[in-house]
């Protein structure tokens, strides 16, 4: 104990680290339930997960993601299950990297702790913030690839061309991963959001059941 403050400096309780958890699914109708056991499994508090349905992760304006970084105090950790749910373009992941590290706040992705205090962990946490976005990019180069190469064999007519079987079953699929919005697959595709919601929809009579009316 130290002289002239009646003896309480050794005895406050130091403060331990909290483990805040963010994450966001990029419609309303997607579940966040994995990714909250997730979450929970690398050992954030259920009370202590803050999410945002409906939201992109190239958008800023998300309250979830706010209420998440203002629950963070110097020392703690930010958790998210991926990247891609906290961020998918590069000047968004370093505007919440800057914003980590003026905190003094750590980053786990899936258990993968990184400090943007660090030069190190800066430096894995932008090469991952780049491999991301190189990977969405890829995607959109083979789709535009692909639908040049449709165009060019007469497949294509019309400025808003539709899909192919395969480009559909491709568009149906990521949009049931949860990983784009109906936006982000309009780009992806060069298709219009009605093209983009009728794909959906015909994935969903082909699942759905016969009924025994259509049956007799």
């Amino acid at each position: 104990m130290c002289a002239g403050d009646g003896g309480l400096t050794g005895m406050l309780p130091e403060v331990s680290a909290l483990k805040i958890g963010y994450a966001r699914v990029s419609t309303d109708a997607q579940d966040l339930t994995a990714q909250r056991d997730a979450l929970r499994a690398l050992g954030v508090d259920a009370e202590r997960i803050y999410v945002d349905h409906g939201l992109t992760g190239t958008s800023r304006a998300r309250p979830g993601l706010g209420e998440a970084l203002a629950a963070c105090r110097a020392g703690d950790e930010l958790v998210v299950t991926k990247l891609d749910r906290l961020a998918r373009s590069l000047p968004e992941a370093r505007a919440i990297a800057n914003e980590l590290t003026s905190r003094q706040v750590k980053l786990s992705l899936g258990g993968s702790v990184h400090d943007p205090t660090d030069p190190v962990g800066r430096l894995l946490f932008n090469v991952l913030a780049m491999v991301g976005e190189f990977e969405a990019d890829l995607i959109r180069a083979r789709t535009r690839e692909g639908m040049k190469v449709a165009k060019a064999k007469g497949r294509l007519r019309g400025k808003q061309p539709k899909l192919s079987p395969t480009q559909e079953a491709h568009l149906v699929k990521l949009y049931r991963a949860g990983e784009h919005t109906v936006s982000e697959l309009e780009e992806l595709f060069a298709v219009t959001r009605s093209t983009v919601y009728r794909a959906i929809r015909r994935a969903g009579e082909r699942a759905a059941p016969a009924s025994p009316d259509a049956a007799a």
